[in-house]
């Protein structure tokens, strides 16, 4: 009995002492910081592991929804996008839709269908690159003519883009291939142009002097034909051209004569021809078995018989009967022109009239109209 009335007395002390503790908050927090101490010396050693904040970098990218647009470049350098469901599947015949409103001078001159998340790549004749994701092209009306590239590209004073292509991934056993009116051919990895910062990269290194006057996406295995200002051509296989870094010069893909420069670069596709255009308005169409393989680098062969009558070449296009081209004047004049009335034949010849210009005019260029979408 003695020993329960000795615990009753030690429970009673006990619970008198926390009744006061209780009742005193300088009392408590005191407690708190004694028993925080004596498990600090107890268990207070270094941390063995390291508590982060796990972050997720959200891109644009990621919000933006994965379709398919429809791109539309004009000559004058308007671009726009538009879904291609905004474009009706019709009936073969059919007159089809208004894919962009340009001015008279103006027309379509590159129309495809690319993903929104697809980059563009656009080369210019300064030997740089530029790229463009597709969402980033301003939407815009069936009707619209679009924004200027040049306002959407950092481009420097008086650089001109020649040679625009779409990528959805870059591949592999992809290449660009590139042209110079010098005559350099040189072949790059396509992955080389997967990082392309805000003011452009180097594509090619130019020599003073030298330009880029096209570019193609290639699998490697292509026919590569070129064709100059006085007349001459090459055709040659696409892998006698070894892939290089963007920084490099290429390689020679022509010897040309003196004050000759190459116009037009073209994959060859045998089911085509060849459309040559001189600065008089002559032209015609070649078929391209006329334009046998040779080794790089050669002199070439005549591609058209230039005279004074027909002039100099402003330019080569790789056709079919159901295209339709376009031919510019530095008069600022523009004729229409399908290939079903431009006649098939041999390379050594002048060809035929396709514009009649006055004497002091001269035809500039020439360029594929794009279909548009129905």
């Amino acid at each position: 009995r003695e020993k329960i009335l000795a615990e009753y007395k030690e429970i009673k002390k006990r619970i008198a002492e926390y009744e006061r503790i209780l009742s005193s908050e300088k009392l408590l927090m005191a407690l708190i910081v004694d028993e925080l101490k004596e498990l600090k010396g107890r268990y207070g050693d270094e941390r063995r592991t390291e508590i982060i904040e796990k972050t997720e970098e959200i891109t644009l990218e990621d919000v933006i929804a994965e379709e398919d647009m429809v791109i539309t470049i004009s000559h004058r350098g308007y671009i726009k996008r538009n879904p291609v469901s905004l474009f009706r599947i019709q009936r073969r015949g059919g007159k089809g839709k208004m894919g962009m409103t340009t001015r008279e001078e103006d027309f379509v001159s590159d129309l495809f269908v690319a993903s929104t998340h697809s980059h563009i790549l656009f080369f210019t004749d300064k030997g740089r690159v530029h790229s463009l994701k597709v969402f980033n092209i301003p939407q815009g009306g069936r009707a619209t003519r679009g924004r200027p590239i040049v306002n959407l590209l950092k481009l420097s004073g008086g650089e001109k883009i020649t040679a625009t292509l779409p990528v959805r991934e870059f591949k592999e056993d992809c290449y660009i291939v590139m042209a110079t009116a010098k005559g350099v051919i040189k072949k790059t990895e396509l992955g080389a142009f997967a990082n392309i910062r805000t003011g452009g990269i180097a594509a090619i290194t130019l020599d003073e002097g030298d330009s880029l006057i096209g570019a193609a996406l290639t699998d490697g295995r292509k026919d590569i034909l070129l064709g100059t200002k006085k007349g001459m051509s090459i055709r040659f296989k696409e892998e006698e051209v070894r892939s290089m870094g963007r920084q490099a010069r290429g390689v020679r893909g022509i010897t040309l004569c003196e004050g000759d420069v190459v116009v037009g670069m073209e994959e060859c596709d045998d089911g085509k021809t060849i459309l040559t255009v001189t600065e008089k308005g002559y032209g015609k169409r070649t078929r391209l078995s006329e334009y046998r393989v040779q080794s790089r680098g050669g002199r070439g062969i005549i591609n058209i018989k230039v005279t004074e009558k027909n002039g100099h070449v402003v330019g080569i296009a790789q056709v079919k009967d159901e295209d339709e081209i376009m031919l510019t004047t530095d008069k600022g004049r523009i004729i229409r022109i399908s290939m079903k009335d431009v006649p098939v034949i041999g390379r050594n010849t002048q060809g035929v009239k396709l514009m009649d210009i006055d004497k002091e005019e001269m035809v500039t260029g020439i360029a594929h109209i794009a279909e548009e979408e129905e």
